[in-house]
């Protein structure tokens, strides 16, 4: 059993019955595997969310495991974005928030944006 880390826009996909997401979740659910969220995918989800979709997607975002982003994770974050920035990619601070979660906890990344994530030891789940 594993625990896959769903990026933001797998959740948005999932919740908008878009490119089979939902289906992707129900499969790996099934299987015993657990879902995941942070902090950083609840923000994300939540600045593009419609009033009339607030209470299906509070219970979607509710059904997930819930990682804390901690004062350490929150220093990883950072210093991944540093990192990179210093060899010339430039990274967004939720996409390393991201990172930095899934690193410390050892969860496998589920996201379509595998390029936003070039951090050496990150596990993806591979999307068809």
């Amino acid at each position: 059993m594993a625990t896959f880390l769903l990026d933001s826009s797998v959740i948005i996909d999932a919740l908008n019955g878009k490119r089979g997401r939902h289906l992707l979740l129900k499969d790996l659910l099934s299987q015993g595997h657990l879902l995941a969220c942070c902090a950083i995918n609840v923000a994300e989800v939540y600045a593009g969310l419609r009033p009339s979709e607030e209470e299906a997607t509070g219970r979607f975002l509710r059904s997930l495991q819930f990682y804390e982003v901690s004062w350490e994770i929150a220093r990883q974050s950072g210093l991944l974005r540093r990192e990179y920035s210093r060899k010339g990619k430039t990274l967004a601070l939720p996409d390393t928030t991201i990172a930095a979660v899934a690193l410390h906890y050892g969860l496998t990344l589920i996201t379509d944006n595998v390029r936003d994530f070039p951090m050496p030891g990150l596990r993806f789940y591979p999307l068809p």
